[in-house]
């Protein structure tokens, strides 16, 4: 495939590029770059905002001049093959969707986006399947293995909104798990502070408890069924970390039932019998008010099918 060696660009942000992640701005003017290379770029510091050096997560402000260094870009871009079946399967799960958002109830097993091992997720899937849609972001990120409520903005002023809703605390989303162990007391916050260890070639992300260089991370369980050994649980949380209700509840000594990266791999094996093939989390409920519209939204889906046949099992222990 042949490439095309670019010049030094120099960008100046406009008010649609306003709060959009510095990684995401890059993806979206560098097509047919690997989004290895782009990482690459801005951790050697060849990527500067306003002449200085930026991180992944900066956002942008309106004014900023980013710089772009000349790189080698493909001048056919691969798109990837999605299974027809798959992009009619998306378009069932949406639940809402007007000129602002959409709003999808995500299947388990399938990624939101492309990444490491991945060609496609739900965004690649959802855009292959609109391609006169101009405009669709993932407004935030579930896990694979957890079904549930997703937001995909359609507007960049839209997708800036959101974020801000997400960063104040204004969001309210919440989700239903089962936990191993029964629960003691009431509900309860936990706020232990999260960090992100950088992960090898192969290796998977992992998130740990570190108190001294942690991000801040506020979940709160709230229990709403307790079985012999288990625990229903409603947690709503405040802040958006990667893993952060998983790390949050193994921590504890409740280790959502079916995780393999953070779980009681002991119990979870003893628990065959449950049928449950994946984590059990799901995303249950996304409330909010837009800041510029005043436009409020309340979305509430149910448990999916294979989680509701584990509740069954357990009930008739």
């Amino acid at each position: 495939m042949k490439q095309e060696q670019s010049r030094v660009r120099q960008i100046q942000a406009t008010e649609q590029h306003a709060g959009q992640r510095l990684d995401n701005f890059l993806l979206r003017e560098l097509k047919g770059v690997p989004k290895s290379l782009v990482y690459r770029i801005i951790r050697r510091g060849e990527v500067r905002i306003n002449k200085r050096r930026a991180k992944p997560a900066q956002r942008i402000i309106t004014g900023d001049v980013v710089r772009i260094p000349p790189i080698a870009r493909q001048t056919k871009i691969n798109t990837p093959k999605v299974p027809d079946t798959l992009i009619q399967d998306i378009e069932n799960a949406i639940v809402h969707e007007d000129d602002a958002l959409l709003v999808l109830n995500k299947p388990p097993g399938l990624a939101v986006h492309a990444g490491t091992g991945i060609d496609y997720g739900l965004i690649e899937a959802l855009r292959l399947g609109r391609p006169y849609t101009p405009f669709l972001e993932l407004v935030h990120r579930l896990d694979r293995q957890t079904s549930g409520l997703i937001l995909v903005a359609k507007t960049m002023d839209v997708l800036r909104q959101l974020h801000t809703l997400i960063r104040t605390n204004a969001m309210d989303k919440r989700y239903i798990t089962l936990l191993h162990n029964r629960w003691q007391g009431s509900a309860r916050w936990i706020d232990f502070p999260l960090k992100r260890l950088k992960s090898q070639p192969g290796q998977l992300r992992q998130v740990v408890i570190d108190h001294a260089h942690g991000d801040e991370a506020h979940s709160y369980f709230r229990p709403v069924r307790k079985f012999a050994n288990h625990t229903l649980a409603e947690v709503k949380i405040n802040t958006g970390r990667t893993h952060q209700i998983r790390v949050h509840a193994a921590y504890i000594g409740h280790p959502v039932v079916g995780d393999e990266r953070y779980g009681d791999f002991t119990a979870d094996r003893a628990n065959r019998s449950l049928g449950l093939k994946r984590q059990f989390l799901h995303a249950t409920q996304l409330h909010f008010q837009m800041p510029e519209s005043g436009k409020r939204y309340r979305f509430d889906v149910s448990l999916p099918q294979d989680l509701q046949i584990v509740l069954e099992h357990l009930e008739n222990l």
